[in-house]
């Protein structure tokens, strides 16, 4: 049955998204408030195209530098109370924005920093607050409400700019920074009000902060979907982010306006994508998340190109509202691929380094397209970042957006009763020494395959590294007995004791399947055989 247009809005029906999403809209418009402030303030500070650029990379940049270990904490500790400590440095931050600028105290490098430490905020925000939507929509609505983040975040960007705008002219830009601090702190009573569902006592002790990003690392090196996600997300953001860099030199210079119009043009482009996100449902039934967002790649170049050539503000603004579109459309699917690849045990840290890896594309993006269009001029560089973006986006069409799914159809089915390899119990000897400082473990698994099944136990195997390294293993190898070729061993290490039994609850069923594959390849007696061995110092 065709999507209709209110399916886009199916996720605002349970009151914890609901709630929580009308808050981050109040915040993101005060964001985008204090943004389109901070980019306008900075044209009279220092009206060069680096220094205008460098607002929007000062606020990404804290995304690269801090998502990851901002993520991991969102994994390790309580998603909420991570929320709320982040958004009382965000109120803070803005509120010393606002206090400095109120007293003509505030320059140009000032303005950068405070930019900064508010990006450091929303840098652990991002992946807690997206790690955290699978626990306030059921399963089958979870991709929608992924894209109505989307949605909030750019009507945000419809609303912010335009208030910000005229405030900035009205006001000034005291008030303009006011206005972030307080959408802020509203979503701040919004997070101590909610009531996350007490989770079930943990039965091994919390993962430390340093294992736990290198778990995150090793999740996404082993996981082809999220790997997709992040290199299409690079590769759309790093030239994306040109428009946004360059339009208020745009704004100023190439069509004479102020202020107001500028937070009118951002505002545009934020209505051209709410209105991508409500026809988003309906778009996903014909088209594959690869498909959508190689198009909308090609429609946001376009219309960068005809952002850089036009001189008159009607055009302009038929440019920002495709562009706003294809931004929403775009990223929102890349969102929505790489959550729902993410497992449960590694959600925010996985998107921490989607987060970070786009946000650095952006803040890159931002800085290098700014020095172009110092050098060469703001038309040009936005020409040849359309180009050059074009190409990159065919360029990366072979990398698959598919979240990462095993373990279905009739294979599946045949593979349930295939008996997986079970260690024994540790020596009563040497259980004083499992804990997790440990050192490393290393398992051994044994297989007996038919010399005749070796290229389909080898090709199952390439599955079984990749489940292993998704869950945390430090290390895999696969051995052929050279006297008897019908003998093999696979080797994987953790970093502890603690590792290795968090090692199996992350196994999801897709991961059983894959090792069941190779179970079935087995010839001998019984299951294959385990063995398990801790390192030891001589």
């Amino acid at each position: 049955m065709p999507s209709s247009p209110a399916a886009a809005f199916a996720p605002l029906r349970h009151p914890a998204f609901r709630a929580l999403w009308v808050a981050n809209l109040a915040s993101n418009t005060g964001l985008w408030v204090q943004n389109t402030g901070a980019g306008w303030l900075m044209t009279s500070l220092a009206p060069s195209p680096v220094m205008v650029s460098l607002v929007q990379a000062a606020s990404m940049l804290p995304v690269f530098l801090f998502a990851l270990p901002g993520g991991a904490l969102a994994d390790i500790l309580d998603r909420r109370l991570t929320l709320i400590g982040a958004q009382l440095w965000i109120a803070a931050a803005g509120l010393v924005l606002a206090v400095l600028a109120a007293l003509g105290l505030l320059g140009a490098w000032g303005l950068l920093a405070l930019t900064f430490a508010i990006g450091a905020g929303t840098a652990v925000i991002y992946p807690a607050w997206a790690a955290a939507t699978p626990e306030l929509v059921p399963p089958g609505d979870l991709v929608q409400a992924v894209a109505l983040n989307g949605v909030g975040f750019n009507l945000a960007r419809a609303l912010g700019p335009a208030l910000g705008g005229f405030v900035m002219a009205a006001v000034g830009p005291a008030a303009t920074f006011s206005l972030n601090a307080l959408g802020f702190i509203v979503l701040l009573v919004a997070l101590v009000t909610w009531r996350r569902p007490a989770l079930p006592p943990a039965e091994l002790p919390p993962e430390r902060l340093p294992s736990a990003v290198r778990a995150g690392l090793r999740f996404v090196a082993a996981a082809p979907g999220m790997r997709a996600a992040i290199l299409r997300a690079c590769a759309f953001f790093f030239f994306a982010s040109a428009a946004w860099a360059l339009l208020p030199l745009v704004v100023r210079e190439g069509l004479g306006l102020g202020p107001a119009a500028f937070g009118a043009m951002l505002g545009v482009a934020g209505v051209g994508a709410v209105a991508a996100g409500v026809a988003l449902p309906a778009l996903r039934e014909r088209f594959s998340q690869g498909k959508l967002v190689f198009y909308a790649s090609l429609l946001a170049y376009a219309a960068m190109a005809l952002l850089g050539a036009v001189q008159h503000w009607a055009p302009a603004v038929l440019a920002l509202l495709l562009f706003g579109a294809a931004w929403l459309t775009a990223g929102s699917t890349l969102g929505a691929a790489a959550q729902m690849t993410a497992p449960a045990w590694a959600r925010a840290r996985a998107l921490g380094i989607y987060h970070l890896s786009f946000f650095g594309a952006l803040a890159l993006g931002s800085v290098l397209w700014g020095w172009v269009g110092t050098r060469e001029g703001v038309p040009v560089a936005l020409g040849l970042c359309a180009g050059i973006g074009a190409i990159t986006a065919f360029a990366v069409r072979p990398w698959r957006l598919a979240a990462f799914t095993q373990g279905k159809g009739k294979w599946a089915r045949a593979l349930k009763s295939v008996p997986l390899p079970r260690s024994g119990a540790p020596s009563s000897e040497l259980k004083d020494l499992l804990h997790d400082g440990s050192g490393r473990v290393l398992e051994a698994v044994h297989y007996r395959i038919d010399p005749a099944d070796r290229a389909a136990f080898i090709a199952a195997m390439r599955e079984v590294r990749e489940v292993r390294l998704r869950a945390g293993a430090a290390g895999w190898r696969l051995y052929e007995d050279i006297a008897e070729p019908d003998r093999w061993t696979e080797l994987w290490a953790v970093e502890s004791w603690t590792e290795h039994l968090r090692h199996s609850t992350r196994l999801d069923e897709g991961d059983q399947w894959a090792l069941a594959r190779a179970a079935a390849l087995h010839r001998g007696d019984g299951p294959p055989k385990v063995s398990r061995h801790l390192n030891v110092e001589p």
